[in-house]
């Protein structure tokens, strides 16, 4: 089985992917600006087909390719469980990149289905899988606000820093997601920890000082020359987050902020030692669909 793909984006956009990679271009503007769904969307998709490759060169070897970790503080899901029990249950990962945390719940016997909005990022995906040899895992092209799946197709819903950032109506997304869900399933996702807003995304110490307000709702916009979007990373505050999720209809059992463990000394772009142990780097919200 390929890679099925759904478009879920604009028609007259579809054309621009392929699978070559662009340059990153260096000169674009970092503003803070309104950006609806369309152009969030897109703005993700090309950001990710073109940085994929980088993306899994410098990040491949901690994720692992059949390692299910929740963020930079390297929290486990083989130890954390926030899951519950995975074996015999249709999952559905979002954002799921090149499909590492689904390629886990598979070899604890789960029935897993990535979905990412980048091709490239799956084309990984497949590469892994093409390499070690194994079954593929089941990948899907589309946007996790439009969901391609009938009501009530999985036992749980998982994001590991994937598609939650990005999404500029994250209310719409929850709501798709308790639609595909059956009653009684997890939705468990992690994302940067909103106070991480406040602060520059420095990992010295001149990621310690607040320089924002934390309850600026405008999105994070990298522009082109002609002000197009060509990266787009949406603020909610914590309790945003559990509006959202309640107005979804969904009842939260546990929010995780993973502390900073002894004897990890990687960095990962605004997260290191130094920020991890004063503040919080990650928000997981593990909620339950009534």
């Amino acid at each position: 089985m390929g890679i099925v793909t759904v478009a879920t984006t604009p028609q007259s956009d579809l054309h621009d992917l392929d699978t070559s990679v662009e340059e990153v271009d260096e000169g674009d503007d970092a503003v803070r600006r309104a950006a609806g769904v369309g152009e969030s969307s897109r703005a993700s998709r090309h950001w990710w087909d073109r940085n994929a490759d980088e993306y899994q060169d410098e990040h491949g070897e901690f994720l692992g390719d059949d390692r299910f970790t929740w963020c930079p503080e390297g929290l486990d899901e083989a130890d954390a469980r926030l899951l519950g029990e995975v074996a015999g249950r249709d999952v559905l990962e979002i954002g799921a990149g090149a499909a590492q945390c689904s390629r886990w719940l598979a070899a604890q016997g789960a029935r897993p289905v990535a979905l990412d909005i980048s091709y490239r990022q799956l084309q990984h995906s497949r590469r892994i899988d093409l390499g070690r040899g194994v079954e593929p895992v089941a990948v899907v092209q589309a946007d996790a606000a439009v969901l391609p799946f009938a009501d009530a197709s999985f036992d749980l819903v998982c994001s590991a820093y994937g598609a939650v950032p990005f999404s500029a109506d994250t209310a719409e997304l929850m709501r798709e997601v308790h639609r595909v869900l059956r009653p009684g399933g997890r939705w468990v996702f992690s994302v940067t920890h909103p106070i991480r807003w406040a602060f520059p995304d420095e990992p010295g110490v001149e990621g310690l000082t607040a320089m924002s307000s934390y309850f600026d709702r405008t999105p994070y916009v990298e522009q082109d020359e002609q002000g197009r979007a060509t990266y787009v990373e949406h603020h909610r505050t914590l309790g945003d987050r559990v509006r959202e999720l309640v107005g979804a209809g969904f009842r939260l059992i546990d929010l995780v902020e993973p502390e900073w463990p002894a004897g990890l000394e990687q960095e990962w772009g605004g997260w290191s030692p130094l920020r991890g142990r004063l503040i919080p780097g990650t928000a997981i919200f593990v909620s339950e669909r009534g």
